[in-house]
């Protein structure tokens, strides 16, 4: 593996832990529907992590989940609720964002950024188990 790869990683992954503090943050200061976007982003940059590693990226966010969906979840290197939290999260995100009257509550702010939580541990163990 090039170390640029690994670097590349890192980066994300770090980038990924900033988000999610990011997320939390927000979440803490009643910024809900912000909070919601932070912790899309924290696994959506969990996942660029792991693309990295394959030298992988994608123009559209679509395809970096379609990516992970058939080269991790579908040969059960990650569980399917983590494609699951992944893909509502991104729905949920592009509505929170772009739909004017669309309405985050605080449950859904804590339901987000508990699920992207998980999923970045999940990740990190991942990244953990196979060798670099």
């Amino acid at each position: 593996m090039h170390d640029n790869k690994k670097e590349l990683m890192v980066h994300r992954m770090a980038g990924a832990k900033e988000k999610l503090n990011s997320s939390k943050l927000l979440l803490d200061n009643g910024s809900d529907k912000d909070s919601i976007g932070r912790s899309y982003y924290a696994m959506f940059s969990a996942v660029r992590a792991i693309l990295a590693l394959d030298g992988v990226d994608c123009s559209k966010h679509a395809g970096v989940i379609a990516y992970f969906q058939k080269e991790y979840v579908k040969i059960g290197k990650f569980d399917k609720v983590y494609s699951k939290y992944l893909s509502q999260a991104f729905q949920i995100r592009n509505q929170a964002d772009y739909e004017d009257f669309y309405i985050v509550s605080q449950k859904d702010a804590v339901e987000q950024y508990e699920k992207a939580d998980e999923f970045i541990k999940v990740v990190e163990a991942y990244l953990a188990s196979i060798s670099l």
